[in-house]
């Protein structure tokens, strides 16, 4: 029996109509994918070599996909929450950032106070007035982030209780995984968690560190890269996303092209990587 073109239309329309942009769909679809993958390799596979190079192998798109757990965060991706629930805790077991963490300590946090170094949640500057080094900023926003969320989310009680529910079911669930099959546990699930929240902390210090500024348009480095925008969904166009953090990634460039002019120069670059503020 063949499937008649149009119910194979209505299926995909069908598809996009949970989505709240059809953006969403190529990334979702692959970040699934590799949650598959890692689901298939913890059931076959026994072997600590094999566990060890999949863990270095991975340790880059893992790291990207921080990148679009960041921005389902700012607007969630489907239009029902059940299915957000489920992606975050697939997002959660790529990046170490459970649901809602990062709806509280990035968007009512940093995004708030980010040009406050005394109360913004990936603050730059130490207490001293001086700008931290990479490392220490990247292991002190590594090691808070969860402590700086909860406290964020006192005052959002809302959005605190799936926090807190998620967060520990999530815990559970890795718990368990890792009870069964100790190894897979500890090297699909649990140290590729630590290693992106870390690498997440790592490349959030290009964004905005050394740029003490209350000026919106002065206090963020944006990369114009293709390739990384395309991989990090515009992640680049920073000083746009923190000027409306409630546009959806895909509309960055355009919302960028408005206020390009009030950006200072030597805060556009076009590099894979990012910009190191030395």
């Amino acid at each position: 029996m063949h499937n008649h073109p149009n119910t194979l239309f209505s299926s995909s329309a069908l598809a996009l109509n949970i989505f709240r942009y059809k953006e969403d769909l190529f990334p979702v679809l692959t970040i699934l994918a590799l949650t598959i993958l890692d689901f298939v390799i913890y059931f076959t596979i026994d072997n600590l070599a094999v566990f060890f190079a999949y863990y270095l192998v991975m340790i880059i798109p893992k790291g990207i996909i921080c990148a679009w757990n960041h921005h389902h965060q700012h607007l969630f991706t489907f239009r029902n929450a059940t299915l957000n629930r489920v992606l975050e805790f697939f997002y959660a077991l790529h990046t170490g950032v459970t649901t809602h963490l990062w709806r509280l300590h990035h968007v009512l946090g940093h995004h708030v106070n980010f040009l406050d170094q005394t109360k913004d949640e990936s603050r730059w500057k130490q207490k001293n007035g001086k700008k931290m080094g990479v490392v220490k900023y990247t292991l002190v926003v590594a090691l808070t982030s969860y402590t700086r969320g909860f406290k964020v989310g006192i005052n959002y009680p809302k959005q605190m209780k799936p926090f807190l529910v998620f967060t520990a079911l999530t815990f559970v669930i890795v718990a368990l995984l890792t009870w069964y099959k100790p190894l897979a546990g500890i090297f699909l699930f649990i140290v590729p968690m630590i290693t992106s929240l870390v690498f997440t902390a790592y490349v959030t210090y290009d964004h905005h560190s050394g740029l003490d500024t209350q000026n919106e348009f002065e206090a963020s480095f944006n990369n114009l890269s293709p390739m990384f925008n395309k991989l990090t969904g515009n992640l680049g166009y920073h000083t746009a996303h923190h000027h409306r953090q409630g546009v959806h990634w895909s509309r960055l460039p355009e919302l960028h092209a408005k206020i390009v002019d009030k950006i200072p120069k030597n805060l556009l670059a076009n590099s894979l990587y990012y910009i190191r503020n030395k």
